[in-house]
């Protein structure tokens, strides 16, 4: 090997074992991809990860406000609503572009059979597929996705440019068949104009109810998700096609 030939190969072996030097210090206390534990303690980690102090974020789907419990009150500007006090989250009394961040959290199941799940809110109680009043077009799990995805559209309204969405979600078997909710979201979501920035997968630390069955043929959920999404900016902006 000539001069020239081992000069070479010793500079791209120092490139190769380069080790680059970070600000920071070493650490085990970091946020991790899955936890055993509830939603009031991953949700302000997902916060601090993705949303920045101060920030306007309009809870769309606020309920009994769980996930704020463990929240300093005054660290974001809260803006809390749902369906209960009579804010639509498929129809946002805000402005466009005038939000930081949103957060999502419908009923995530339709009512089942028996004793199934009796812990979550029913989606009918709230949603009412296929009645009158706040309806959905579709039954059953379509219901729960469309009305996922119509409150979508409206928080990419509301959302400034890089604006955060916090979507909360589980998967579920509907007619013996498993639905994959968060890969039907993200799916969508990113169709319609978002992009897919992260996914907190939530565990459960008790086991969950067990309703009367002759045979188990899937596995019963134990987990779900915080999939978290940004609004891209003008040149972001997905390209449809031609306007008809």
């Amino acid at each position: 090997m000539n001069q020239q030939a081992f000069s070479e190969r010793q500079d791209e072996t120092r490139r190769k074992t380069a080790r680059k030097v970070a600000n920071g210090k070493a650490s085990n206390d970091l946020v991790l991809s899955a936890s055993v534990a509830g939603n009031e303690e991953v949700f302000p980690e997902v916060l601090a990860m993705y949303v920045s102090k101060g920030a306007t974020v309009a809870d769309v789907t606020f309920g009994k406000g769980v996930f704020w419990r463990n929240i300093p009150e005054g660290k974001y500007d809260l803006v809390a609503t749902d369906i209960s006090t009579g804010t639509d989250c498929r129809e946002l009394p805000y402005a466009d572009e005038s939000i930081d961040c949103v957060v999502l959290d419908p009923p995530y199941m339709h009512t089942p059979g028996g004793s199934a799940h009796t812990v979550h809110t029913e989606f009918e109680s709230y949603y009412k597929n296929n009645q009158t009043g706040n309806s959905t077009n579709s039954k059953y799990h379509e219901a729960v996705v469309e009305l996922y995805l119509d409150a979508g559209i409206e928080a990419l309204r509301v959302l400034k440019d890089k604006g955060v969405f916090i979507v909360k979600c589980q998967d579920e078997v509907c007619s013996n068949r498993q639905r994959l909710t968060h890969v039907e979201l993200i799916n969508a979501f990113e169709n319609n104009g978002f992009i897919c920035e992260d996914l907190f997968v939530v565990v459960r630390n008790n086991k969950p109810g067990v309703s009367r069955m002759v045979k188990q043929v899937h596995a019963r959920k134990n987990h779900s998700y915080f999939l978290v999404f940004w609004k891209p900016g003008q040149a972001g902006k997905i390209w449809r096609g031609p306007v008809e």
